[in-house]
């Protein structure tokens, strides 16, 4: 056991989740217990694994389906508070860069027609820049962009198009990094050197830190955003279960 722990110790964190697709049975075997619950597929460990770029947060990976935790935060809202596991009308969704986490499940859905759609990703269904998607106006229910737009130079072009999508009616969730001490977002592409990027950005190749003005940025593109603290409706028994972000704010955009 000590000589896989080392083992694991050497892997850069930052790669430690594309390792862990390959090694996952064996860390999931190794971690089993009852401390902490993975909620989208309920297995239990006593442990997560430590994830970051900058600053690593302990238990914040899940052994299992390699989750984090705003993964497992939209899958609690999504569960608790919509319809999109239970609907008997058949959902259209656009899911921008998927995750793994979600992607078989997702997939496997027989209320979902689930679209998947990234500019480089092998594993997406269509490749596709978001500032121009290859879609039809009011084309989807539900749309999923999340972790994506702090990449885009153009966010407000991106933003566009995933209103453009949406049928009014529907909704999306657009998780981002957010630093809510911040009122203004901050951004600066005078900046060019990676390790200076990464301490102000979070990551190298993010183009800026999203402040709390970020909702009203999504209600002038035509959204109406609720700014749910979903967290404040979880014990805090289950906050520490799920191993979830305390006071994460889930960006959930209607097209009304």
């Amino acid at each position: 056991m000590k000589i896989f722990k080392s083992i694991l110790n050497t892997i850069p964190r930052p790669w430690l989740i594309k390792a862990s697709y390959i090694i996952r049975p064996v860390i999931s075997w190794y971690l089993k217990g009852d401390k902490f619950t993975d909620p989208i597929d309920g297995k239990s460990f006593r442990k997560f694994l430590p994830y970051g770029y900058v600053k690593q947060r302990e238990n914040a990976l899940s052994p299992s389906t390699l989750s984090l935790e705003r993964h497992r935060l939209m899958w609690l809202f999504l569960r608790d508070n919509t319809t999109f596991f239970t609907a008997t009308k058949k959902l259209k969704v656009l899911h921008i860069a998927p995750e793994q986490c979600f992607l078989d499940i997702f997939r496997k859905q027989q209320n979902l027609n689930y679209i998947t759609s990234d500019l480089e990703s092998p594993i997406a269904d269509v490749k596709a820049d978001i500032c121009d998607l290859p879609f039809k106006e009011n084309e989807f229910d539900i749309v999923f962009c999340n972790h994506v737009l702090e990449h885009i130079s153009n966010d407000t072009k991106a933003m566009q198009e995933l209103y453009r999508v949406l049928k009014p009616g529907g909704f999306g969730i657009f998780q981002i990094p957010q630093d809510l001490s911040k009122a203004i977002t901050f951004e600066d592409d005078t900046i060019t050197d990676r390790k200076e990027r990464a301490k102000l950005f979070g990551q190298y190749d993010h183009v800026r830190v999203y402040g709390r003005d970020y909702f009203d940025k999504l209600r002038s593109i035509g959204f109406k955003v609720d700014e749910v603290d979903y967290t404040k409706k979880i014990t805090l028994n289950k906050i520490e279960k799920y191993c979830l972000m305390k006071n994460e704010i889930l960006p959930v955009c209607y097209k009304l």
